[in-house]
């Protein structure tokens, strides 16, 4: 009997026939493609896959534990916009983005003293993690400012477990012996296996890393603002979870895709220049068939090299032109009054699709709550390169 399969929105053949290679793999149950789906290493961004026996490192992928907090503070947008340069300004010196980077300000946490560090086999990387911890990163990941329909302002941020993740991740596709192929099949263990049950210990490190990172980046720019947290939605959307669907538990495996459970609320950016969201997973038919899983974004429409084209590192030729116009980019930013620190054309807005459309294709599993508007966002800058971006 083929694994059944839930689509969301409209794909690629190249992403349906990466989730269906997915789900002929290992001992895969079900299947959704979330509206924000597309290719990824061995597994679609988007893609939830809910194993019995198996746990799927291709699908919790590099970016450990990745995922979104948002904090409402009681502070309001008017009296914060004429501090926006500076407060962003002061998020770029005091919160580090880009390439490999430590935290000036060491950052400790009960986490350290974990035996999950011993359970997974890697004590080796605690320095690593600890130099770490605080830390943005780049491609994707994000500090951005909000305001909601009442006109109070709200803290988002986007990234994960950093180096501790990828390099857990890289341990573990050793011992599964994973193909480095982008479009070949998933890396499983056993879940029962010893490899596996030292693989969900490193996940669950990198799950408490991961929100003990966004949790100190949210507290460092709510000083930098002022004002007290009113509200908080904070979860992953690169992880795996022990799950009740139906009459069976199973090893639920989201990558790029955000539980949705009845009453759950979440937090789902669209781009630099775009509303986000807060939602919440409705108790429906159609909830329960996704898996209570929904979208982590708007999604791709755009690979990160097509749109900024790419040069020749040594001669400085272009290779490629950017699909993406630099004017254009800052123009739609203008328009929507969005005050931008860093980035680059790979994160602009036209490389992504449209949040509502992607909302609309999963009507009937969440509802959203609060229409977030942006106005202030700090990324990692157009020369820093990330190893750790999901």
């Amino acid at each position: 009997m083929p694994v059944p399969l839930t689509i969301f929105g409209r794909h690629d053949t190249g992403t349906l026939a990466q989730m269906e290679t997915c789900l002929e793999t290992g001992s895969a149950a079900a299947g959704v493609l979330c509206a924000d789906g597309h290719l990824g290493y061995n597994h679609p961004i988007g893609g939830v896959v809910g194993y019995e026996d198996h746990l799927s490192i291709s699908g919790v992928g590099y970016d450990i534990a990745c995922g979104n907090k948002a904090v409402r503070l009681d502070a309001r947008y008017e009296d914060v916009a004429p501090r926006t340069a500076v407060i962003l300004n002061d998020i770029a010196r005091n919160v580090s983005f880009g390439l490999g980077r430590a935290n000036a300000e060491k950052v400790d946490d009960p986490l350290f003293d974990s035996d999950l560090w011993t359970t997974a086999g890697i004590r080796d990387l605690k320095a690593l993690a600890r130099e770490q911890l605080g830390t943005v990163g780049g491609g994707n990941h994000y500090v951005d400012l909000f305001r909601d329909e009442e006109g109070f302002v709200w803290i988002g941020v986007h990234f994960g477990s950093r180096g501790l993740g990828h390099r857990i991740t890289t341990k573990y596709l050793a011992l599964a012996k994973a193909n480095g192929n982008m479009l070949a099949p998933p890396a499983l263990l056993r879940a029962d296996s010893d490899a596996g049950q030292g693989y969900l210990a490193g996940v669950e490190l990198g799950g408490l890393y991961a929100y003990a990172g966004r949790d100190w980046v949210v507290e460092k720019v709510r000083r930098i603002i002022g004002g007290t947290i009113t509200d908080e939605v904070h979860n992953h959307h690169n992880f795996v979870w022990r799950e009740r669907h139906g009459h069976r538990d199973l090893w639920v495996v989201r990558k790029g895709a955000t539980p949705a459970f009845p009453g759950q609320r979440g937090f789902v950016g669209g781009s630099m220049g775009d509303d986000a969201v807060i939602l919440r997973g409705l108790d429906s038919p159609e909830s329960a068939k996704a898996l209570h899983s929904t979208v982590h974004g708007a999604g791709r429409v755009m690979s990160r090299s097509e749109a900024k084209g790419k040069v020749d590192r040594r001669t400085g030729r272009v290779l490629r032109q950017p699909a993406v116009n630099a004017a254009e980019m800052r123009a739609w930013l203008q328009r929507r009054g969005v005050m931008l620190v860093g980035g680059d054309l790979d994160e602009a807005p036209q490389a992504y699709r449209r949040l509502p459309e992607v909302l609309d294709a999963h009507a009937g599993t969440i509802a959203v709550e609060r229409v977030l508007q942006p106005f202030g966002v700090v990324m990692a800058g157009p020369g820093d390169v990330d190893p750790y971006k999901d």
